[in-house]
């Protein structure tokens, strides 16, 4: 069977009305559309930065939250592939002597449950949400979240459910994890993904900290109501949220995903070990290791969507792709409204124009 596909204008085209649209209620925005070999990437609004209010652009840095865990979860891959670690490897085993891992009707926390959501954690680390009831101006709320104070909330925390059981969104086990890889690893968390990720895909724009060229780059992120935030740094939870990231960088992340661009055969055994762990959350929806995952009803195609998205004090973002059309959305904004309906929307545009026709 042929196949129809949109062809290269109009994928710009509609990128570029996503980002229009996006922009029209929000500072500025960046779209990236991905089908096979083809790559748009559209900019809107302004940035917004100290240095002049520009449009932002295919090298404009943003900070991409929980986009990140999609990170932590393939270098959790690719180290279980080496055989530097197991899936089912209790967590404990890589935090320090004596920290205090909780379970629940004997079952212990895996370095998998972490990765899936299914460790019975709950969203926040111990105390969080009090804190920041009591301190609700805080620019950085997570600022506080060091391994002393990590390792020792845990130590009082009890479980949801038994580990395996049922999917909880935790992004303190999502940073417990990448806490965990680190240590193993021996270096920190940014040099864990640089060298197992980043660096064999070329992304040199995905990265934790920012140097002075890369903070002339970066758009200034905004509250839901406009205003200028301070930029997040998650101390030792960054494996749940503290990377930035560009649509540049982004594309040659999904484009591995997609496996239509040049991914080292370590790299590529890594992405298909993330992908053949599933949870079922729904009878049409899963976790895999980081991605989230659903298949559309029948009425709306039946097309599958991989996808995960993010937010901090001043962004969003949203990292969607379909494997089996090859077909990817990167969405980018720089405040704190989220930028998934747009991004959705067009994913699903996208897989529509790409529908079998007669030979």
């Amino acid at each position: 069977m042929a196949h129809a596909q949109a062809q290269p204008q109009e994928l710009g085209t509609l990128a570029q009305q996503t980002a229009d649209r996006l922009a029209e209620q929000r500072v500025g925005a960046v779209v990236a559309v991905v089908a096979g070999d083809v790559v748009e990437i559209r900019g809107a609004g302004s940035t917004g930065a100290d240095h002049g209010r520009t449009v932002p652009g295919p090298d404009t840095l943003f900070e991409i939250g929980s986009v990140t865990k999609t990170f932590t979860a393939l270098a959790l891959a690719r180290m279980a592939s080496a055989g530097a670690v197991g899936l089912d490897e209790p967590l404990g085993d890589l935090l320090p002597d004596g920290t205090h891992v909780p379970s629940r009707d004997g079952r212990q926390i895996s370095l998998q449950h972490l990765a899936t959501h299914t460790s019975g954690l709950p969203r926040l680390p111990r105390g969080m949400l009090l804190r920041f009831l009591l301190r609700p101006s805080t620019p950085d709320p997570y600022v506080g979240c060091t391994a002393d104070v990590l390792l020792t909330g845990l130590a009082r925390t009890r479980l949801g459910a038994a580990p395996g059981k049922r999917f909880r969104y935790s992004n303190l086990g999502a940073g417990l994890l990448g806490l965990a890889l680190a240590r193993r690893a021996g270096t920190d968390y940014e040099t864990l993904i640089t060298r197992e990720i980043c660096a064999p895909l070329g992304m040199t724009d995905t990265v934790v900290t920012l140097d002075d060229p890369g903070s002339q780059r970066s758009a200034q992120g905004h509250n839901r109501r406009g205003r200028p935030t301070t930029p997040w740094n998650l101390a030792d939870l960054a494996g749940a949220g503290a990377l930035r990231s560009t649509a540049t960088d982004l594309v040659a992340f999904v484009r591995a995903q997609l496996d239509t661009g040049p991914v080292p055969a370590e790299l590529a055994e890594a992405i298909r070990l993330s992908r053949s762990v599933e949870h079922r959350t729904s009878p049409f929806a899963w976790v895999h290791l980081g991605w989230m995952a659903h298949r559309l009803h029948a009425r709306q195609g039946g097309h599958l969507q991989i996808w995960h998205n993010g937010g901090t004090g001043g962004f969003s973002s949203f990292v969607g792709f379909d494997p089996e059309k090859q077909l990817a959305v990167i969405a980018l904004g720089n405040t704190q409204r989220p930028v998934d309906r747009p991004a959705f929307d067009l994913l699903r545009t996208l897989q529509a124009a790409h529908v079998p026709e007669p030979s």
